[in-house]
């Protein structure tokens, strides 16, 4: 699989710990090797700032895709030439999902999570197909991996439904992870919701 175009889903925080940064940084270096563009929330801080600082300074494609609400208060990473500034976070998230050959989510917050959750209830209904990456850097997705085999183990979820992200702990891992990634039943509607 050729992987042309990656969005990504990281935190705009700036006080996290610097072994986040750390490994964002190492991603945008693996995007940079591979000739992979990026897409994301255009922030210029946190994460989001490693992400694009580094695929800017090594020359690499960065897209960023924000509410305009947010420009006006220069959050916006000045050095991001493709920048498309849309209504509100609704429009954002449907665009960070268009033409892109996988998603990765970076440890975040409450945004980063509202991101993959609908990713991921859109593949479980058919609605999106590609590859969903989790990097789980020092653990941080820990809890999550283990709420979401609650969720399977209860019949919440089908067992199929595991099939709709991958865990890496490395970001070494994630363009091969995406490589990797089983392919989505483009029927998943059809098991989408457990019967008696």
């Amino acid at each position: 699989m050729k992987i042309k175009r990656v969005t990504v889903y990281c935190s705009s925080s700036a006080a996290i710990p610097d072994k986040y940064f750390i490994a964002t940084r190492i991603l945008a270096q693996e995007l940079l090797a591979h000739n992979v563009e990026a897409v994301f929330g255009g922030g210029a801080v946190g994460l989001m700032g490693a992400l694009a600082d580094v695929m800017v300074s090594g020359g690499g494609k960065i897209k960023g895709i924000m509410p305009t609400f947010m420009k006006d208060v220069e959050w916006a990473h000045p050095d991001v030439v493709d920048f498309e500034f849309v209504t509100d976070m609704s429009e954002r998230k449907n665009r960070l999902l268009l033409d892109t050959d996988a998603l990765v989510a970076l440890p975040g917050g409450t945004g980063t999570y509202e991101e993959l959750f609908e990713a991921m209830s859109l593949k479980r209904l058919g609605k999106f197909h590609h590859p969903i990456i989790v990097l789980n850097t020092d653990g941080f997705y820990d809890p999550l991996q283990a709420q979401l085999q609650k969720c399977i183990d209860e019949k919440f979820m089908h067992p199929r439904h595991a099939d709709i992200w991958t865990i890496v702990q490395e970001p070494t891992e994630v363009l091969p992870a995406i490589r990797n990634a089983a392919l989505w039943d483009e029927n998943a509607i059809s098991f989408a919701t457990l019967r008696t």
